[in-house]
């Protein structure tokens, strides 16, 4: 019996993946799956959840999908990327698993923590990143580099959620509440005055030059992002952050 209702979900999840449009392009498409509450597979013990998801978008068998954050996810995240004073709460917040080609042309997993208001538009975002075979260094959680934005940026690491100050001022990111993207920070760092971040990104700053994974008005991940209601940073005045999308 326990395997029967195994093979039955197994069947169920694949009948969602082989639903979604493959060929969406367009913004109409690849808002058109709906949500799904949650959906599991169950190891034959009935105790282990191999797959589950409360948000799902697929593209040719890859599912990009949203999650409440996972405990072992809480366990890197405590004391780096959220601290104990942090005044916003995991449950306010979802653990993204995305896919993307990297810099060599290779499939990658990538993972994003972000704000549970936008998850769904990331996932239809990086799905539209992802079809047009857009290329992304990395994309991991900066707790990977001890919540350090510097490092992560000099590691051209894509990434949301890090509860943090904006750069040179005592005010919250939009970072801090999950609400902000940076893509491909080396070749597209943030720019006040003099000041460069990445610091080792001097070479990018000249935006009149072309050189691959530049961000500019006519990029590709630039104008998906604009158009599900995201700012770009490139277009401030007092500051040019070409690596930055927040809403």
């Amino acid at each position: 019996m326990k395997r029967g209702i195994y093979t039955t979900l197994l069947l169920l999840v694949l009948g969602l993946m082989v639903a979604c449009d493959d060929l969406g392009q367009s913004k109409t498409e690849e808002t058109s799956t709906a949500p799904t509450k949650e959906i599991s597979i169950v190891e034959e013990d009935a105790q282990t959840v191999v797959f589950q998801a409360e948000d799902t978008v697929c593209f040719k068998g890859y599912v990009f999908f949203s999650q409440p954050i996972p405990e072992a996810v809480i366990d890197r995240m405590q004391g780096k990327s959220m601290p104990e004073k942090a005044k916003i709460g995991y449950d306010e917040l979802r653990y993204l698993t995305l896919y993307h080609y990297d810099f060599d042309g290779h499939i990658q997993q990538g993972e994003m923590v972000c704000n549970k208001a936008i998850a769904h538009d990331l996932l239809c975002i990086f799905k539209a990143l992802f079809a047009e075979a857009y290329p992304i260094c990395s994309i991991r959680l900066v707790d990977d580099f001890n919540a350090d934005d510097e490092a992560s940026m000099e590691a051209n690491n894509t990434s949301c959620f890090n509860y943090r100050n904006r750069s040179g001022v005592n005010m919250l990111s939009q970072h801090a509440y999950g609400m902000a993207v940076d893509v491909n920070p080396m070749q597209n760092p943030c720019v006040r005055g003099s000041r460069i971040r990445p610091a080792t990104a001097q070479e990018y700053v000249d935006r009149s030059q072309d050189f691959p994974h530049k961000i500019d008005e006519n990029d590709f991940c630039k104008k998906t992002f604009v158009s599900y209601g995201f700012q770009w940073g490139g277009r401030w005045r007092s500051v040019k952050d070409y690596q930055h999308f927040e809403r």
